[in-house]
């Protein structure tokens, strides 16, 4: 037996084993509190990092680097006296004689023992598991060895479709693979969410590339014939990928209380009672790796209640005063799954004799579900999908325990942006239990900032998922205080949008990293960490400023869902495809082309308002096709999908109306064509009229221009949509060349004031001196910007390129689109949500199918099944399709509900 370190210590020794999350809060409470002064503290880590925020897991990838995750150093805990031991794995304890063993054979007595040792990832004992390319995602060696795998990768797929087994997923279709999720329930979620829920997370999922298999059991990992493995199901089909990752559930780390005699559960847990101890004396259990009443909590937040519980027992034995007990612990949760907003509160699925309000919104892709309880009078859980708005109102109503004082529908028809009203004693910070008033405290106090009030009262600086809600409390203290509150976008910086596109021109900042580093938030900076709010606004103003292509290495993790894929995601899962005509002026030729590749690809045609032809319905796996297609035919992005220049509408102006007094259309061409590549605040559209009879009602567009027998008269800050406003007019009788002038520094102008997301009309009117303000700044020259913002949109205008025709020469780039990992298999479109009528295709609005043939390859397993409406489809269409897909069978069958048919490649040729 190796010596027994630190035997003849004065002080008592407490031990940790485990330094992870929750090991971590149970040290900083110890801190705080002043009891690291009361004992010797050792703590032991088996990872060579120290704490780091598994909640954030996935930024990893972002930059390859733990650093920004790091919660703690060796450094730090010197500083406060304690010693943490990393690598260090601890093999064994003696409870009777208080020793705990390392794999080093080295002995270190304890008083009070702290078990923190969190838990490790379910591997289903699957046929081939240990294979090479089969991993798991849980630690940052973990995640290593997937940036590895993937360099020689090209498809992936995870095991599990829960909280972790999604955002296993975001990383490996972050790294670019072709990216699959099986699950072994009938819908994602299925601890969380209820059927409906589960089934919307599995649209919107899919429709961002992700291919979602449910209801699958995986029996076996084999040698695969295109890939490393194929993965045989219990269903008698398969799928191969090169790298497999488990995350289908976690089991608690009990190893070591097992072994020493400790109580543990039947289905493993620590056993502990009110006040964390187990059955041992002196030895405490906190986090995953408890057991409480039968229960184990997955969450980071119960961890940080356990770790105060079992500190405030501790503490009671040295002062004397009251102890705290652990109740339980909320697991309502919100989070972002691949950019998809979800959130759980209590009960999320239901229960017997439960009333309920269920609102579910097909068009805007949101699910929102309250469970009452049998009177109807009080929330007992809620399930929201697509939207998360209203999360802290309902928390806050379900954690307070009131009656509901309206009905229960209300809560769901709140103003967004009405700020919500907490009371005092609201848990706003589950983490680390912080209410509303330990909050309001602290900003009386004087702790005006959200890095001062995570410092002072940990709220935020768990999860981080109440940072918003957080702000919102400081900035509602500090107004009713009389005190001016600070403008920063969000919790990760304290500038607003302004600000940041002023640092950002004047320092040079071009990528995210270097923007957060040098002007975030200490912490922001810190963890090198952005948020759904701070990267796409950073992302708008570097192409505002350079233009670069914004799918570039630096920028393509910022951009959201739309930008993404440079398309417009539908409410059916599907894109949109939106090529540029220019003034909305079109060749026979090229009018023709638009619609062969439209009945190529079956997808519904709309002429615009804006004077374009919108093509929907298209599959996300033939957009690059589709793309290539047009490019080919003359056709260039229209931009449909970003934050920039839509379209110049116009009418025929003087080349065709005897009306007309200029050539509307040509300058509208010279417009679109100019301004195409400028990414903005917001969107914005132009039109022309080549009279005042305005037909191409510019007075409506962020930029309206209206011939007159003198030249051209500028409106500005028009708009439509839900808050009509007639743009002002700017100035008169303008020349073409003053015309064009005016908009480059009006434009440049408000890209860099704007607010984030603000549309010219509301940025008009929030200047202070409005519109003669605007007319001082533009055509005056009042503050000496002119020939800056000029040259700033040349530079804008020299650097434009068409988006498409960059990403099509990026293999990095079409690997988004890869929807099959088997060559042979075709794409798989479920036409039952499709309809015809009007000789186009529809989404299904009512429940229940249409007629339906399946076409399938049949010498190739597993199918690839193309559903297509048999009133609709004929021989030919489904001989194109094989041919487009280069499909070698010499047959197909083709089923619907009451035929079965065998067709041959001849025979579909008739």
């Amino acid at each position: 037996m190796g010596c027994v370190k630190a035997e003849f210590e004065q002080k008592p020794k407490l031990l940790v084993i485990g330094n992870g999350m929750v090991g971590h809060h149970f040290i900083e409470q110890l801190c705080d509190q002043g009891l690291n002064e009361q004992f010797q503290v050792e703590v032991f880590g088996c990872e060579t990092l120290p704490a780091y925020d598994r909640v954030q897991l996935s930024k990893f990838f972002e930059t390859g680097s733990p650093d920004a995750l790091l919660l703690a150093s060796v450094e730090a805990y010197e500083k406060q006296g304690i010693r943490l031991h990393l690598g260090k794995e601890i093999v064994r304890l003696d409870i009777e004689r208080r020793f705990i063993y390392t794999s080093e054979d080295e002995v270190w007595a304890y008083d009070k023992l702290i078990l923190a040792t969190g838990s490790y990832p379910f591997v289903p004992p699957i046929e081939g598991k240990d294979r090479p390319h089969c991993l798991v995602y849980r630690t940052i060696d973990d995640l290593k060895q997937i940036d590895s795998a993937a360099q020689n990768a090209n498809s992936g797929v995870v095991i599990g479709g829960g909280l972790l087994g999604l955002e296993a997923a975001n990383a490996l279709l972050t790294l670019g693979l072709e990216t699959h999720v099986v699950e072994f329930a009938p819908q994602l979620m299925p601890v969380q969410l209820n059927d409906k829920a589960g089934e919307l997370l599995c649209e919107k999922i899919e429709s961002l590339g992700v291919s979602v298999h449910t209801s699958k059991a995986t029996t076996a990992i084999v040698a695969g014939e295109h890939a490393r493995h194929r993965m045989m199901f219990n269903d008698d089909t398969f799928l191969e990928t090169d790298l497999i990752v488990f995350s289908a559930g976690i089991r608690p780390q009990d190893t070591l209380a097992r072994q020493s005699g400790i109580e543990v559960g039947e289905r493993g847990g620590i056993t502990i009672d009110d006040h964390c101890l187990t059955s041992a004396a002196d030895v405490y259990a906190i986090g995953e790796c408890a057991l409480w009443q039968q229960r184990i909590f997955g969450l980071v937040a119960p961890g940080y209640q356990m770790a105060r519980v079992a500190l405030s027992h501790i503490a009671a034995g040295i002062t004397g005063s009251g102890a705290t007990q652990f109740n339980g612990a909320d697991m309502s949760t919100k989070l972002k799954l691949l950019g998809v907003d979800v959130a759980s509160i209590g009960d999320s699925r239901g229960f017997d004799n439960a009333q309920y309000v269920e609102l579910s919104d097909n068009q805007s892709g949101t699910y929102k579900k309250l469970w009452l309880d049998e009177t109807g009078q009080y929330l007992k859980g809620a399930v929201l999908v697509g939207d998360a708005s209203d999360y802290n109102l309902l928390l806050n109503q379900y954690l307070s325990g009131e009656k509901i004082a309206s009905p229960a529908i209300s809560l769901l028809q709140q103003d967004s942006d009405a700020p919500v009203v907490f009371n005092d004693n609201a848990i706003i910070c589950s983490c680390h239990q912080v209410t509303k008033a330990d909050i309001v405290e602290r900003v009386i106090a004087g702790d005006h900032s959200l890095v001062a009030i995570k410092g002072c009262t940990k709220a935020a600086s768990g999860c981080g998922g109440c940072g918003a809600l957080v702000q919102d409390i400081i900035n509602q203290t500090m107004e009713s205080q009389g005190l001016e509150t600070q403008k920063g976008i969000c919790c990760h910086f304290e500038h607003d949008r302004q600000a940041l596109f002023h640092l950002c021109q004047v320092d040079g900042i071009a990528n995210f990293s270097s923007l957060i580093s040098q002007h975030g938030t200490d912490d922001a900076a810190k963890r090198g960490l952005g948020c759904d709010i701070c990267k796409p606004l950073a992302a708008s103003i570097f192409a505002s400023i350079e233009n670069e292509y914004v799918l570039s290495v630096q920028h393509a993790n910022l951009q959201d869902t739309n930008d993404a894929y440079l398309g417009n995601l539908q409410k059916d899962g599907s894109y949109s495809v939106v090529p540029r005509i220019a003034g909305g002026e079109i060749t026979p030729d090229k009018l023709i082309a638009l619609g062969e590749i439209a009945k190529r690809y079956d997808l519904y045609t709309k002429i615009t308002g804006g004077q374009r032809i919108d093509l929907f319905g298209a599959a996300l796996s033939d957009l690059p096709t589709i793309w290539q297609a047009l490019i080919e035919q003359g056709f260039e992005t229209g931009h449909a999908y970003g934050k920039s220049l839509r379209t110049v509408k116009s009418c025929v102006g003087s080349t065709w109306c005897r009306y007309g007094v200029q050539d509307s259309v040509g300058l509208a061409i010279e417009l679109e064509n100019r301004y195409k590549g400028l990414r903005a605040p917001h969107k914005i559209k132009f039109a022309v009229s080549g009279c005042t009879r305005e037909c191409a009602e510019a007075q409506s567009k962020d930029i309206g221009v209206i011939a007159t027998d003198k030249g051209w008269n500028l409106f500005v800050g028009g708009n439509g949509g839900m808050r009509p406003r007639h743009g002002d007019l700017f100035a008169t009788d303008l020349s073409t060349s003053q015309l064009v002038q005016y908009i480059d520094r009006i434009l440049i102008f408000y890209a860099m004031t704007a607010s984030r997301l603000q549309r010219t009309s509301v940025w008009l009117e929030s200047l202070e001196g409005g519109l003669d303000y605007l007319k001082a700044v533009i055509i005056d020259d009042s503050l000496g910007l002119g020939s800056g913002l000029e040259a700033q949109m040349m530079k804008v205008v020299s650097a434009y390129q068409c988006e498409w025709k960059t990403s099509l020469q990026s293999p990095e780039f079409l690997a988004r689109f890869s929807e099959f990992v088997n060559p042979e298999q075709m794409p798989l479109l479920d036409m039952e949500q499709y309809r015809y009528s009007r000789g186009q295709r529809f989404p299904v609005e009512a429940e229940g199918g249409v007629g339906s043939i399946y076409v399938k390859n049949i010498d190739a397993e597993p199918t690839g099944n193309r559903l297509v409406d048999k009133s609709h489809i004929d021989k030919s269409l489904i001989y194109n399709h094989l041919m487009d897909h280069r499909l070698d069978d010499s047959s197909v069958q083709v089923k619907s509900s009451t035929v079965s048919e065998q067709i041959t490649r001849e025979e579909l040729k008739v």
